[in-house]
């Protein structure tokens, strides 16, 4: 028996599998692919808030090493610029999942995480104590807790009755990496059906294809045939494309699970939602999914804290998801040209020339703009700093300068002391919560909001967002505490 089961060795999952590792769960991945190798460079990269996740963490630099950083945000053709927003990673980083997925597996491996390949979950049976997982080759496996990390169309999901509401596709397109037989043209053409371009990958002889189909497209897997009759309408050649790599169809179909939890199994990542990879915002919300989720899980299946903290994951991450699944579906709208749609996207790009809209648009695909509903019983609920991500500062200690970011780097929480030494302390949840006295001069800004006033103190939670800020008294402190670290020791 292991503590959590995650079904799905993608970058959710392998995210989750490290988080539930680093606070002490005993965790297994279940992948139903056989070979770490993921055929064909998939998705392309992360946006500001999941390199921070990462960051803290202390693994970005090792993607950081291997990408390119950009300003990638965009709507309707307008660069949405986050160079300017306080952050330490105002950019976009350019980088195919293939590569995302060794450099996750490399960190889990490190952690001792195992990683089953070759299985996929076939069924499960939940109970008082736990669930009896069975795997399709007939094996059974015991855990606590179920997490599907396991793709939109998630067989678990749908086994535990979850239902998956939204909006069905419109229109379909196909990706695929290929070889040529002609020169290719430079550039993404958009017209009245959709977005299509060719560009030559790193190899020098393969090159990536997307192009939307004039229909929509069954939900069998596509044929370089497909490909082929596709090109030839909007170029009038295929190109003589040949000796595929991969070829994929993905549509605009939007998508949330209602729940994401029923009793011991949780949905994460693709599982909870699907959508248009417009924007590039699917594995930065997987990634954000299993930030949020891990911590929770493991202070429940560790016994520090009670069920009902899993139920803050779905408060907090369906809203969150569902603004995200609102912009891709406006995004996929004007990606394509004609000229109801061109008169809208000249009225949005001439919005986003006012520099409060850039920012609010800027901060919506970015991430850094989330901030999660905690709930009353604080004494200054309006400060903007409660429930969105703590900055990450360059804090001056007396063990010198340290980053706010490198006391998460273990999935702990931390109290941030910056008034008085000894004003404020964890009290009976110091073997839960770190406490450091500090101070910080500088100005306090947050995404899109701008400066904020400076706080005499701050709960961080391990996923990095503040969870009590204090105005010079401890109120509230306490029952922050034991909100988000369980009740507090008997020990004084």
């Amino acid at each position: 028996m292991v503590d959590v089961i995650v079904a799905g060795g993608g970058p959710t999952g392998m995210m989750l599998a490290g988080e539930l590792t680093l606070a002490g769960v005993d965790v297994a991945v279940v992948e139903r692919r056989p070979t770490p190798e993921l055929v064909g460079s998939r998705a392309g990269g992360f946006h500001s808030r999941t390199l921070e996740v990462l960051d803290q963490r202390g693994i970005v630099d090792r993607f950081l090493a291997e990408g390119q950083t950009v300003q990638a945000a965009a709507f309707a053709g307008t660069t949405l610029d986050v160079s300017d927003f306080p952050t330490r990673h105002p950019y976009s980083l350019g980088l195919w999942q293939n590569h995302i997925e060794r450099i996750l597996a490399g960190w889990i491996g490190e952690l001792g995480v195992p990683l089953h390949r070759g299985r996929e979950v076939a069924g499960f049976v939940q109970d008082e104590g736990g669930l009896d997982v069975l795997l399709a080759g007939g094996e059974r496996m015991r855990a606590r807790y179920l997490v599907a990390a396991d793709g939109g169309r998630s067989a678990i999901r749908k086994a535990a009755g979850i239902g998956f509401p939204g909006w069905d596709a419109t229109r379909s397109s196909l990706i695929a990496e290929v070889e040529v037989a002609e020169e290719t043209p430079a550039g993404i053409r958009i017209d009245e059906t959709g977005i299509h371009g060719l560009h030559p990958m790193e190899d020098g002889r393969t090159v990536r294809v997307i192009v939307t189909e004039q229909q929509l497209g069954p939900a069998s897997e596509p044929t370089l045939a497909d490909l082929g009759k596709a090109l030839t309408v909007v170029y009038g050649t295929d190109f003589g494309v040949h000796s595929p790599t991969w070829i994929s169809r993905f549509t605009d179909a939007t998508r949330q699970a209602e729940a994401y939890r029923s009793g011991r199994v949780l949905l994460a990542g693709d599982a909870a939602h699907i959508h248009s990879p417009a924007g590039g915002q699917g594995i930065g919300l997987g990634i954000q999914d299993a930030v949020n989720l891990g911590w929770k899980l493991a202070q429940v299946v560790n016994g520090v804290s009670p069920e009902s903290l899993l139920d803050t994951y779905h408060a907090e991450r369906h809203p969150a998801g569902a603004r995200a699944l609102k912009h891709t579906m406006a995004l996929s709208v004007v990606q394509r040209v004609d000229p109801r749609i061109g008169a809208l996207a000249d009225v949005v790009t001439d919005l986003l020339t006012i520099d409060e809209a850039r920012k609010r648009l800027a901060g919506l695909v970015s991430g850094l703009d989330v901030r999660y509903d905690l709930g009353g019983g604080h004494p200054l609920p309006e400060h903007p700093l409660l429930g969105r991500r703590m900055p990450d500062l360059d804090l001056a200690t007396a063990r010198g300068t340290l980053r706010v970011f490198s006391l998460l780097h273990g999935a702990r929480g931390a109290l941030l002391n910056l008034g008085e030494p000894g004003s404020v302390g964890a009290g009976r949840w110091r073997d839960r919560v770190q406490l450091v006295d500090a101070s910080y001069a500088g100005a306090w800004e947050l995404p899109v909001i701008g400066t904020v006033s400076a706080p005499t103190a701050v709960l961080v939670r391990p996923d990095g967002y503040v969870a009590w800020v204090g105005d010079g008294s401890r109120a509230g402190l306490e029952d922050a505490l034991g909100t988000w670290f369980g009740p507090p020791t008997s020990a004084t």
